[in-house]
């Protein structure tokens, strides 16, 4: 097999806070994420899409919100142990998509650092990594301003 495709979702509930991370950036804004970790949809999805491509489980078998090691953890560090994985090895990231969907915050202004940042988690050109971000057109938890969610689709070549 010369290439493999995983995808990765993850969702997070909203509150009235001071700011959240996606993506690895902080974007201030009037809410904050309910989550064992720090909450950052980007890269939960993203693990996910890596681990689903090598078919080596999910974020949860990894790295289980029982585990009192992971309250409050920066998700870029799941990104770093899932990418040192020995099934990742053999694997080249040819490219990412990721779909932030939220209502709120609007985060055209900070695509840009969301996908230099995710580049440089993973090692590899910007031009690698799509970037985009939806409302849900106020429909359901999202629309409502309650969540937030991302989609990713990760392509990986052998080496």
């Amino acid at each position: 097999m010369t290439s493999r495709v995983g995808i990765g979702y993850d969702i997070h509930r909203l509150e009235p806070g001071n700011g959240i991370v996606l993506a690895g950036v902080a974007i201030p804004c009037e809410y904050r994420l309910i989550a064992h970790s720090d909450g950052d949809v980007v890269l939960h999805a993203l693990c996910d899409a890596l681990l689903g491509a090598t078919a080596s489980g999910d974020l949860g078998e990894h790295f289980p919100d029982t585990d009192p090691a992971h309250r409050g953890r920066d998700s870029s560090e799941f990104v770093r142990a899932v990418l040192g994985l020995h099934a990742l090895g053999q694997w080249t990231i040819a490219n990412v998509d990721v779909n932030v969907i939220a209502q709120a915050p609007r985060l055209g202004a900070h695509k840009p650092a969301m996908r230099r940042r995710v580049a440089h988690l993973l090692g590899i050109d910007e031009d690698r990594v799509g970037m985009k971000a939806r409302t849900n057109e106020q429909l359901d938890a999202i629309g409502d301003k309650r969540a937030i969610a991302a989609q990713v689709v990760v392509l990986l070549e052998s080496r």
